[in-house]
């Protein structure tokens, strides 16, 4: 079947743009995280029709089919299941319009968003999200993970700024909603249902994102707290000062000795906590009275060390250390579970204080970052998957971090998404009812189940063991 199924999608798209070879195949069954599972093809399309075509071909012959863009994702969203079809839409890489009457932009799905964003600023706009794969991750990836990053607690996340879609349905059909309007309050919302659902409900191929003025001056601030519990008294008084900052970054005490370690660049081993502060604005002056502002909070509730940035090249050096915690940490252990869960910002100490005691509880080094100004917290679990033992530690470590956000009002994810490595908990996060309303809303959209299998919903297998049903880079299921 797969060589017929190969001849047919051929007839489809430009020649070598169906990937058969194992050396091709293996570089299409991997993703951010530690996951690996092969598909039985992949095939790269040019446009939405040809993704159309593609569609239409898996549909007939009930195959599965995948849609990836860099694959950066850190929830094993774009493993497949089950092998089927790799749809990759890195070709559909075209900024088809900046329109600046319309203060908006029209890009393929395949846009790495770092580009997108340098090519609107040229034009004197602005794109806000900013997630941490910039470099590498795609429009179309941060649609479907309603993607974040540090800038979305003033600005908002991807949700926020896509104005119009073109989505290819399972049937193969092209769905075309909303457009260059900013207001529309015209029948259901249906575009809005594709923004994070991950692929599980149509393929997106085209993205209008409505944009924002390019800030003309940013300022930046670093504070160092000896406790944790002064950074995040810090972060409830500069929320509720009446100030809304660009950036309200955390580094807990583990991070930052983490991150020294690897850059050797002066931060303070000693300290529990740091803040990077950032404001920015049409006003030099009023971002600078903004950090200091917030730089006043810090210091009145204790700050060991406050510094504000006076130049652009202070700025990057205040910005390197948070912008190197992954590479840091991969540094530190061979894998690492990335975690992505909100809590209610007066939470912030209680579930880094959980997080603590997870971690000893385990006997793992779980780091937490994150930011901290919309209560999205990053615990990353650090450990070894070569190691039995400590992959099962490393599942109850999660289970319980996923728990305890819960606990506190939170849930389990707000920029990464759900893909495999959180879906039993769904139920938990959501409640029953929510989940079977979901999947009513899956089969109205995907009735034959063929779009990005075995993601978002509990399988049924429950909670206990939820990695060892994972496959590995390491080419081995663990546990």
């Amino acid at each position: 079947m797969t060589i017929a199924l190969a001849d047919e999608l051929r007839a489809v798209v430009a020649p070598g743009y169906v990937h058969t070879a194992p050396s091709e195949i293996i570089s299409y069954s991997y993703d951010g995280t530690f996951q690996q599972r092969r598909p039985d093809l992949a095939v790269s399309p040019a446009s939405t029709d040809e993704v159309a075509q593609i569609v239409k071909l898996a549909k007939e012959r009930k195959t599965p089919i995948i849609a990836r863009g860099a694959s950066s994702g850190l929830a094993g969203g774009t493993i497949p299941e089950s092998g089927g079809i790799i749809l990759n839409l890195a070709r559909m890489n075209q900024i088809v319009e900046i329109d600046t009457d319309n203060v908006c932009v029209t890009a393929q799905a395949g846009v790495v968003t770092l580009q997108l964003q340098q090519a609107v600023e040229k034009a004197g706009l602005f794109y806000p999200p900013d997630p941490a794969s910039s470099r590498q991750s795609t429009i179309g990836g941060n649609v479907a993970t309603n993607a974040g990053g540090p800038r979305c607690l003033k600005y908002g996340v991807t949700r926020d700024y896509v104005i119009g879609l073109t989505v290819v349905l399972a049937s193969g059909d092209i769905l075309k909603l909303g457009g260059k309007v900013t207001k529309n309050a015209t029948g259901y919302q249906l575009m809005q249902l594709f923004v994070g659902s991950e692929g599980t409900l149509g393929i997106v191929t085209e993205v209008t994102l409505k944009l924002a003025p390019l800030p003309r001056a940013r300022v930046t601030a670093v504070a160092t707290f000896e406790k944790l519990a002064q950074a995040s008294q810090a972060v409830s008084r500069i929320m509720a000062s009446g100030i809304l900052p660009a950036t309200l970054e955390l580094m807990d005490g583990t991070t930052i000795n983490v991150v020294e370690d690897f850059l050797q660049m002066g931060l303070p081993r000693h300290a529990e906590a740091m803040l990077l502060l950032e404001q920015d604005g049409t006003d030099a002056g009023v971002a600078r009275a903004d950090v200091d502002r917030m730089a006043e909070v810090c210091r009145a509730l204790g700050a060991a060390e406050v510094t504000v940035a006076t130049t652009n090249a202070e700025r990057d050096q205040l910005w390197r250390a948070r912008r190197s915690v992954s590479a840091a940490l991969g540094r530190l252990r061979p894998n690492k579970l990335g975690e992505d869960i909100v809590v209610p910002k007066s939470a912030i100490p209680e579930m880094i204080a959980s997080v603590r005691q997870i971690a000893s509880r385990y006997e793992l080094p779980i780091p937490v970052f994150g930011h901290a100004g919309d209560g999205n917290l990053h615990p990353n679990i650090l450990f070894d998957l070569r190691d039995p033992d400590e992959v099962r530690r490393v599942e109850c470590a999660a289970r319980d971090i996923f728990r305890a956000a819960i606990r506190l009002g939170g849930t389990l994810s707000g920029e990464h998404g759900i893909g495999t490595l959180k879906r039993e908990f769904l139920a938990e996060a959501q409640g029953a009812l929510a989940v079977d309303l979901s999947r009513a809303i899956k089969r109205v959209f995907d009735p034959d189940g063929l779009l990005n299998p075995g993601k978002v919903f509990p399988t049924g297998r429950g909670t206990e063991g939820f990695l060892a049903d994972l496959p590995t880079l390491a080419g081995t299921t663990p546990g």
